[in-house]
């Protein structure tokens, strides 16, 4: 594995880097694409952060798991374009078939990760490479952070009065407004 790569310069900066095409190499990608993010100004618990490391962390478990060519890695990129208010996301791998969105049953362990990357994107897709492969990419607003929810357990009631900042009426589906705070 090579040094990773990280580009500043003009309104969009970049970073690249190959992982083996194992478990470890998935986490690792997701683990360095969280810390780049946070070098870029997207701490953690940002909704850009949050979205984008759950985004790298699906594409990279697809290029380990169903990418995998033996002898094979996988690539890592990442675009943080403030003026379009993106960052992109792009993995690339040496297997030649473009992933299959599946609609998994509800007792099955596997088959939501391209259903969370098109909720999660603004959009997505797969092209072609140079050399055998292809690449799958996503791109995830950065928007400004707007107060996160949690759900209220069935049976439990919210606070007696709202997080300050906050309407006095519940947002629909039992959630309720709480400050982001660092423990």
């Amino acid at each position: 594995m090579s040094a990773p790569s990280s580009r500043t310069a003009g309104p969009v900066r970049t970073f690249k880097q190959r992982f083996s095409a194992t478990r470890r190499g998935a986490r690792l990608a997701r683990l360095l694409a969280a810390h780049q993010l946070t070098e870029w100004g997207h701490p953690h618990g940002a909704a850009a952060y949050d979205t984008v490391v759950l985004v790298v962390a699906e594409l990279a478990a697809n290029a380990a798991l169903h990418g995998c060519v033996p002898g094979r890695d996988f690539a890592l990129f990442l675009a943080c374009d403030d003026v379009r208010g993106v960052i992109r996301i792009e993995v690339s791998d040496t297997h030649p078939d473009p992933p299959a969105p599946t609609a998994a049953a509800a007792d099955e362990e596997h088959g939501r990760g391209l259903a969370l990357v098109d909720a999660l994107a603004t959009r997505w897709g797969v092209t072609g490479r140079i050399g055998p492969g292809k690449t799958v990419w996503a791109e995830c607003a950065t928007v400004a952070d707007e107060p996160r929810f949690t759900r209220v357990p069935p049976g439990r009631d919210a606070a007696s009065a709202p997080p300050r900042g906050c309407s006095s009426h519940a947002p629909a589906h039992n959630l309720v407004s709480v400050p982001d705070t660092d423990v």
